[in-house]
């Protein structure tokens, strides 16, 4: 263990020795900061043992999760529950299974959740987007909303979010034939927009299509910084992993591009020439950690979390927030304006230790 991963360790389980503390009714019941910090971020251990864990979102004070196997995991009362909220029968392959998930804007009051995984129909793989509804915990109902995204063992994509607008985005992989992020008729390799039944607004750039962007080869994540200007990582083949601003009806090259070169497909916000397998990704507007008006961004190959500093939409540095975690697979904001990260070491690419994967909080 090198001497980073050791003061790593060394916080997380300080900070996890401290006692639950009560909150107000919405927000998060998790352990209290470490006030006697060093003086850097501080890691908080929240929830250990997670299996292939790929999103988190947040909701009326409690944490959901996706672990890639098909379990929804929620912590509730700052904690972990043991029974899943609930078991889809996924085809959890590779880059396949129970990836994305997002709360309703509205969630406090409707209960809605929508999650993205890949199953199995006879020899084919397929993903599809399902609407639920969450009470005291456990499923209650269950829509689907979009099905046939085209599946495979390789590049599903799967990161679905909540725009400003109160839209349903959807980040789909190209499921490893690359010819169809050009193919307007086909859902892969897309970045598509819904309303929160499924249904496709007025206002979308193709008519009657949930295509918002095509030319994508493996989205992970999607984050709005607060001038609207959606950002979207993106897994490059071997290289040249991307960060984009997506915007409506453009094209983003893929496979005749990759990260920039052509006037007919958008550039790359910024291109990772030597892979870092980029993943989860959040914009932090606020003013409580050292990280306003940035871009939080998840690395898989590259074991890092990354802050990157924005100015006017564009990209003017880059600082390691964390690293000795191993693979980082999810970042998100919490209502209590911390981080909360996913590690990613139970994939099969990494090299989990005994008490992997882990659910984390970065504090002052």
């Amino acid at each position: 263990m090198d001497k980073k991963t050791r003061i790593i360790a060394i916080i997380a389980a300080v900070a996890a020795s401290i006692l639950i503390i009560t909150s107000p009714s919405g927000s998060i019941v998790i352990p209290k900061p470490n006030s006697s910090s060093t003086g850097t971020d501080a890691v908080q251990v929240i929830a250990t043992n997670l299996e292939k864990p790929w999103a988190l979102t947040f909701g009326d004070g409690k944490i959901f999760f996706t672990e890639k196997v098909g379990k929804l995991r929620v912590i509730d009362n700052g904690v972990l529950v043991n029974d899943s909220v609930a078991d889809f029968h996924v085809a959890d392959i590779n880059d396949a299974g129970l990836l994305g998930i997002t709360t309703h804007p509205n969630f406090v009051n409707n209960h809605l959740m929508y999650v993205y995984y890949t199953y199995k129909e006879g020899d084919k793989l397929w993903n599809k987007v399902l609407q639920i509804t969450e009470s005291n915990n456990k499923i209650v109902d269950a829509k689907i909303i979009l099905d046939k995204i085209p599946g495979a063992e390789f590049d599903d994509g799967g990161v679905i979010k909540f725009g400003p607008d109160k839209k349903l985005y959807i980040g789909t992989g190209d499921a490893t034939d690359e010819n169809t992020a050009q193919d307007l008729t086909s859902l892969s390799g897309k970045i598509l927009r819904l309303n929160d039944d499924g249904s496709i607004p007025n206002d979308n750039p193709y008519p009657n299509s949930p295509v918002y962007s095509l030319g994508h080869r493996n989205p992970q994540g999607l984050a709005w910084d607060d001038q609207a200007n959606l950002y979207e990582t993106e897994e490059g083949p071997t290289k040249n992993d991307e960060i984009n601003i997506i915007q409506k009806g453009k094209n983003y090259g893929w496979p005749s591009q990759e990260c920039s070169g052509s006037k007919e497909y958008q550039d790359a916000l910024s291109c990772y020439n030597i892979s870092v397998e980029p993943a989860g990704i959040a914009y932090y507007g606020l003013e409580k950690l050292d990280f306003k008006n940035s871009l939080i961004l998840t690395t898989l190959r590259g074991n890092i979390l990354y802050q990157l500093s924005l100015h006017n939409g564009n990209i003017t540095s880059q600082k390691i927030i964390l690293d000795g975690l191993g693979r980082i697979r999810e970042v998100g904001v919490g209502p209590d304006d911390y981080l909360y990260i996913l590690t990613g070491n139970t994939d099969g690419k990494g090299f989990p230790d005994k008490t992997d994967d882990k659910l984390l909080r970065v504090v002052k």
